[in-house]
């Protein structure tokens, strides 16, 4: 049965009637007032540069608002409207901080109106807000249910941002881009280059890139460029680059993924590593609490089990690199159940009882799990799933290249997550972008493939080093 709340009419309010309800100061509060009023005051947004939650102060109006929680909810309860309100505001609220709204029945006027002392108090007990509302009570007794309010995505967490400045601490790691020849793909070197990240080495048409730095009315007159007009000569330079020691990265830039990719993966004169070439995306999705890892949605179409060893193990791979000590990875089918008429619920069993094994390293893996019941906790104890991994993977391995690149660009264009990714399995880290990417993404990928390519040298994830260990690098 729903929980219902019930109101105090004006017939049956006493003065000395008191209520009072509790409320912590969140970081989505202020968001969500900012959205609202239209107050930008940096003093109360969290994403202001520079500012630490604790330091943000709660707007003023936010506070008192808290007092109509109390009478339209409590005391007289539904059915009360506002008449007036004074506010006197004695201390700042910050984020965390845990109130006490308080509110007694001090008057009763003419019928309906009544009227209330408030105060806001913090955990220390000191006043914060006190004031007078006076109020229409309900004329009627009424017990209405409990409403729930529809969830909001606010996306005030920034995930990217901590590994872009982590990454930035290391040295820039030389960069192959090919074919940086337009607004976007330029765009991401520059910034990225500006970060420090990487030291751009630039591949394809002269014209078209002199063109591209025109319109962006960048300067890149220092930088290397070697002349290749034809895209598949461009990827196999940058190969050949990587292959004599002259670049430690390669990135995409206006080329066909399938060209570059071609060029990487070639048997003889290529890229390839021991094991097999997966891609990982990266995503800051707003309504979780850290980077979401999903593979493989763009190189390998319909992976055999074997194949999907390697693609979890590099998925694994990376995510420690970005600092998560034991991935959770979720192998994902349509079911969470095993069916024979399903093989990708078949591969999933398989794999988990292959990490179990020790057969693939460094993360907790179980499956097949489907996405409801490896995201979201409420649906795998519906489910009855007892898992490590259900309910909060934060590594998804996809059954096939279809499903990965829809899964991936719905939580994109759909959930407004924001998307980076990586090439894994290769000598070196390729950073394959998508056209579409803009350059926040282009500059999540360099922090991977930075992040990557020093998990991969030292065996272990890069948390930060003091300057004269970052010299001696």
């Amino acid at each position: 049965m729903s929980p219902t709340i019930r109101n105090k009419p004006w017939t049956e309010l006493q003065v000395g009637d008191s209520a009072s309800i509790e409320r912590r100061c969140a970081v989505q509060d202020l968001i969500l007032f900012a959205h609202v009023s239209g107050n930008t005051n940096p003093l109360m947004l969290p994403d202001a540069p520079g500012a630490a939650h604790h330091d943000v102060v709660a707007p003023s109006m936010w506070v008192g608002s808290l007092i109509s929680a109390v009478l339209g909810n409590v005391l007289p309860g539904p059915g009360t409207l506002y008449r007036s309100q004074n506010l006197d505001f004695k201390k700042r609220v910050h984020v965390g901080d845990k109130l006490t709204i308080a509110v007694t029945c001090r008057d009763k006027r003419d019928e309906p109106i009544a009227e209330f002392a408030a105060t806001i108090r913090n955990e220390a007990g000191e006043i914060v807000c006190e004031g007078v509302a006076v109020v229409n009570a309900p004329t009627v007794a009424v017990e209405t249910p409990l409403r729930e309010l529809p969830a909001l995505i606010v996306d005030h967490a920034d995930h990217f941002a901590r590994l872009v400045d982590l990454a930035s601490q290391l040295p820039a790691l030389k960069t192959a881009i090919v074919c940086p020849e337009d607004h976007n793909s330029l765009g991401g070197a520059l910034i990225s280059a500006q970060r420090g990240l990487i030291e751009p080495i630039l591949i394809g048409d002269p014209e078209r890139i002199s063109a591209a730095a025109r319109e962006l009315d960048a300067d890149i007159s220092g930088w290397p460029l070697a002349a290749e007009t034809d895209h598949r000569a461009a990827a196999a330079r940058a190969v050949a680059m990587v292959l004599a020691g002259e670049a430690a990265a390669v990135m995409k830039g206006a080329i066909h993924s399938d060209e570059l990719l071609a060029a990487v993966v070639k048997k003889d004169g290529g890229l390839r590593g021991h094991g097999r070439i997966s891609h990982v995306f990266a995503l800051d999705v707003p309504t979780l609490d850290e980077v979401l890892f999903i593979s493989d949605a763009a190189i390998n179409i319909a992976p055999d089990l074997m194949a999907k060893v390697d693609i979890i193990q590099n998925a694994i791979d990376l995510a420690r690199a970005c600092g998560i000590d034991r991935p959770r990875v979720g192998v994902l089918s349509a079911v969470e159940t095993i069916n024979p008429n399903i093989p990708s619920t078949l591969d999933a069993a398989v794999l988990a009882k292959m990490a179990e094994r020790g057969q693939i390293k460094g993360g907790i893996v179980d499956g097949p799990l489907a996405m409801d019941n490896a995201i979201d906790m409420e649906a795998a104890r519906t489910k009855g799933i007892a898992s490590l991994v259900a309910g909060h993977a934060n590594v998804l391995i996809v059954p096939n290249l279809e499903a990965g690149n829809m899964l991936a660009k719905e939580l994109t264009f759909v959930a407004r997550a924001e998307a980076a990714g990586l090439v894994i399995g290769a000598k070196v880290p390729v950073m394959l972008t998508s056209r579409a990417d803009n350059d926040r993404a282009r500059l999540a990928s360099c922090a991977l493939a930075l992040l990557y390519d020093h998990w991969r040298r030292e065996g272990r994830a890069f948390e930060g080093a003091a300057p004269a260990a970052l010299a001696a690098e």
